[in-house]
């Protein structure tokens, strides 16, 4: 089972749209992902209550909550069948937690926004990540997201020159759209919406799961480098 981290301290940064938006199209692949959800907040638990009966099914595990009826393992299992977990983690994450929450993973995503305040955490955040999480660059399981990028932007010029100095892949970019704020607010992925609505955003999405499929271990399935099911996409 593929077990995908979405992490960084600084709240804001995108880490739910990123996630819900993952699982949602994991689960357009057939792969029956479960999105757990650690943050306080609740949001991504909220998002799958938003989603429609007949989407395609994403088991939530709201482990956020504490329940004194049943134990911390059984509240956080992951059902059988289950080819992947994304784990979307709340902001303000100590790093000493960083090991923990990164243990068994195989790929942990970083998004990061263009501002400047964004970025000198997120340094801070993948030198913790490093040194504390010890997840060696070698492995390649970390990789960064730029979220919310506008096109030839000064901010967006240093967000380049950041990520370039990190020799950590860069493996989308998401552009600052309408579309993540619909998605948010209808339970749907962008692999859901219709595709004269999504298509501008859909290649980035795309450059995610191929990098992601390359890092499979036990079952991510190869179609995710490609595309989505085409009747995912008709409008």
């Amino acid at each position: 089972m593929q077990r995908i981290v979405i992490l960084n301290p600084k709240g804001g940064s995108g880490k739910t749209t990123v996630a819900t938006n993952l699982a949602a199209w994991l689960a357009a692949a057939d792969t029956e992902p479960a999105l757990m959800d650690l943050d306080p907040q609740g949001s991504a638990t909220r998002w799958l209550r938003k989603r429609s009966a007949e989407s395609a099914p994403i088991y939530g595990i709201a482990a956020f909550e504490k329940a004194a009826s049943v134990t911390r393992s059984w509240q956080l299992r992951v059902p059988p069948g289950c080819q992947a977990v994304v784990v979307d983690t709340p902001a303000a994450i100590h790093s000493r937690h960083f090991p923990e929450v990164t243990r068994g993973a195989h790929a942990v995503l970083v998004p990061v926004m263009p501002s400047d305040i964004d970025i000198h955490a997120t340094a801070k955040c993948i030198s913790d990540l490093l040194l504390v999480a010890k997840i060696r660059r070698s492995e390649g399981r970390l990789g960064i997201i730029a979220n919310r990028v506008r096109s030839n932007t000064k901010v967006s010029q240093r967000l380049t020159r950041f990520l370039d100095s990190l020799d950590i892949p860069l493996v989308a970019t998401l552009r600052d759209s309408q579309n993540y704020v619909r998605s948010a607010e209808s339970g749907e992925g962008l692999v859901e919406m219709p595709r004269w609505q999504v298509w501008p955003d859909l290649a980035e999405w795309e450059k995610l799961l191929s990098w992601l499929a390359g890092r499979r271990r036990d079952g991510l399935p190869r179609q995710l480098a490609v595309s989505a099911p085409a009747t995912k996409l008709i409008c």
